[in-house]
């Protein structure tokens, strides 16, 4: 059931304004490669419900289930090119999440940083922010628009760029930020809150360091989760969430 105005109201929220970065493998499913209608219209529904709450909110898709550039160089293919694919493949992903919420009535704006107007805006940070006002959700494509960029990189930009609260990193299935992989060692111990300090010093593989520098500089707080339990994306949005929240801490 949509959340009335009251119901807003009365519902304590941490962040007004979130960019939620979102993988491409997350949008693959157990299929882990291509797109799968019934996990992107999951996905939808999961960030509509978050938007009910009168968050504001931008995405940033992945596209490694499509195209990864560091596999294209892999194959010998010039770096530049193999990242220009990968570009390619967020906005195809991009395209797909943006049906999937218009499908169930939600404004959306798919904002390409390579020019591709037959399928989606030019990216104009004013623009953005405006669409953001009006309560449109905003899809950032085609990372930074230059090679040698995550999207990692281009999550905490866009996230400067528009004065966004903080990154809601959602992961699959992985609940938070560990001091080694749970998977191979058990005795990895989970970090409930850490300095984005910490993160450097430690080398937590979390986002590249192009992206955590950009995060640390500009005091944006991160937020990883686990995506695949439902309603955390709402949660995440409430700063109620079980996961790891990175800041800038005291310095």
């Amino acid at each position: 059931m949509p959340f009335s105005c009251n119901q807003t109201k009365e519902i304590s929220m941490k962040y007004n304004r979130v960019l939620l970065k979102v993988s491409g493998e997350a949008l693959a499913g157990e299929q882990r490669f291509g797109i799968n209608p019934v996990v992107v219209a999951d996905v939808a529904r999961q960030i509509k419900d978050a938007k009910d709450l009168g968050v504001e909110i931008a995405i940033v898709c992945g596209g490694g289930n499509i195209w990864r550039g560091a596999t294209g160089e892999k194959m010998g293919m010039v770096r530049a090119t193999a990242d220009y694919m990968g570009m390619l493949a967020t906005v195809m992903n991009g395209m797909a999440l943006q049906n999937a919420l218009e499908a169930i009535g939600v404004d959306t704006r798919l904002l390409s940083a390579i020019d591709m107007k037959e399928v989606a805006e030019p990216y104009i940070r004013r623009r953005a922010v405006r669409h953001l006002e009006k309560g449109r959700i905003v899809i950032f494509g085609a990372g930074t628009g230059s090679p040698f960029f995550t999207t990692d990189t281009t999550a905490a930009l866009r996230a400067a760029e528009v004065n966004a609260d903080v990154i809601l990193m959602a992961k699959n299935g992985v609940d938070g930020v560990y001091s080694d992989d749970p998977k191979i060692n058990p005795q990895a111990k989970k970090y409930d809150k850490i300095t984005y300090l910490d993160v450097l010093n430690e080398d937590l593989h979390i986002m590249d360091q192009t992206a955590i520098t950009l995060c640390k500089d500009n005091g944006i707080d991160l937020c990883v989760f686990n995506m695949q339990e439902d309603g955390n994306i709402a949660k995440a949005c409430q700063g109620i969430v079980q996961g790891t929240t990175i800041s800038k801490g005291d310095e």
